[in-house]
């Protein structure tokens, strides 16, 4: 512990203390659930489909599905945002049709395992 200003702080980064944006909370052979705040993706081979569900505020919205053939590639976009100089990351689940799903992550390393996790699901046979 440290003490700055009259606060008491972790003498260890909170960067290493956090959980990952989306984090996966269910990996079975046969699913998987991956979620990040009001953002839920999840993977079923049985149904062989993708499915996004978002929220805006207190309202759901329709979810997006696509059949897990479609998926092409899964990769992490990094973009610098202009105004603030700050490198926002996203997985990002790419369809054969061109379109992709954009999944939050904390910072690259976050969107990498996301990305890494997602491809071995994908690539896992059963």
């Amino acid at each position: 512990m440290a003490l700055r200003a009259g606060v008491l702080y972790p003498s260890t980064p909170l960067r290493e203390q956090r959980e990952p944006v989306m984090p996966v909370t269910e990996n079975t052979p046969r699913q998987m659930v991956l979620k990040s705040g009001s953002t839920t993706l999840t993977l079923d081979k049985d149904a062989g489909k993708a499915t996004l569900q978002r929220k805006l505020l207190i309202w759901r919205l329709k979810p997006i599905e696509a059949p897990l053939s479609d998926v092409s590639d899964v990769t992490v976009d990094t973009a610098v945002d202009r105004a603030s100089g700050v490198e926002v990351c996203h997985t990002m689940l790419v369809r054969r049709t061109g379109e992709a799903w954009a999944l939050p992550a904390a910072d690259k390393k976050d969107a990498e395992i996301n990305a890494s996790a997602i491809r071995d699901f994908l690539a896992r046979r059963t």
